[in-house]
């Protein structure tokens, strides 16, 4: 099934993935309008310029101030009312060594900061522009972009690691309390990427050389992924899945027969009022 949305919001737009994925609707021939947001003005003017403000919108706007998150969310719902995808994507990695923990004590604000920019600010936005979504009464969707660092960590980056790692599992949650109420079922998604390394500014910002999956070729994959008939919850180029892809099948399926007897023991209770 094409891509059904065709109000987009995306963050990170200025860089990687983000800029990438707003080329790719833009390019698809699909009549999607992207609100584009990024700290970056100079990259945002870039993209007014190249596609004209009939196909997209800029936001200059900071996801890492969550308590501005609110009144911007209400802005961006106001003016654009036909919205019904959001795509969270800005993220920040940096390295820690605990081996030194002085140079950790130091850092101790970024590590704030990559929390915030990597789950906080992702969660809050969800939850404010869910009302808005849900109000559509068709189908919209909340889209993730996590990373395969979630599943395996590595040590290099660990608080990186571990805000991913919480997004994934609040993905999973989000989903199922949305599946599991009648009236969003059917028209509200909430849909996970998990890429994996990818040739980006994440890793050139740091010093470190380009490394893992051309970012041509992980939007190819995501692009398809996004447009497949499967409607897949969860999204991973080829060359995670067969790495990494397993690791949680167990404890997917002890979730889903944990969500499966939370469901009967609150259907045993309602019954019994």
């Amino acid at each position: 099934m094409p891509f059904p949305y065709k109000t987009v919001l995306v963050t990170g737009a200025t860089s990687g993935i983000g800029q990438a994925l707003v080329e790719r609707m833009l390019t698809a021939d699909r009549g999607i309008f992207v609100i584009a947001v990024g700290r970056r003005q100079d990259r945002l003017d870039a993209l007014l310029a190249k596609f004209g403000p009939q196909r997209v919108a800029v936001e200059n706007f900071d996801v890492a101030n969550i308590a501005d998150l609110p009144a911007w969310t209400a802005k961006i719902t106001a003016a654009h009312p036909a919205l019904d995808c959001v795509i969270l994507n800005a993220g920040f990695q940096q390295s820690q060594d605990f081996t030194q923990p002085q140079s950790v004590i130091d850092m101790l604000p970024d590590l704030t900061l990559e929390i915030t920019v990597n789950y906080l600010s992702p969660v809050h936005a969800a939850t404010l522009f869910l009302p808005h979504l849900i109000a559509l009464g068709g189908p919209a969707a909340v889209v993730f972009v996590s990373s395969g660092l979630a599943l395996v960590p590595i040590s290099r980056c660990p608080n990186y690691c571990a805000s991913k790692a919480a997004l994934h599992s609040m993905a999973w949650t989000m989903r199922s309390q949305l599946q599991d109420n009648v009236q969003t079922r059917e028209q509200m998604r909430i849909i996970e990427i998990i890429p994996p390394a990818v040739q980006t500014e994440l890793h050139t910002r740091q010093g470190q050389s380009p490394m893992g999956l051309p970012l041509e070729q992980f939007i190819d994959e995501t692009w398809a992924a996004l447009n497949s008939a499967d409607l897949l919850d969860e999204i991973m180029p080829k060359s995670l899945r067969d790495v990494s892809g397993h690791v949680e099948d167990v404890k997917r399926e002890t979730y889903n027969k944990f969500a499966a007897m939370i469901r009967a023991q609150e259907a045993a209770a309602k019954s019994t009022v």
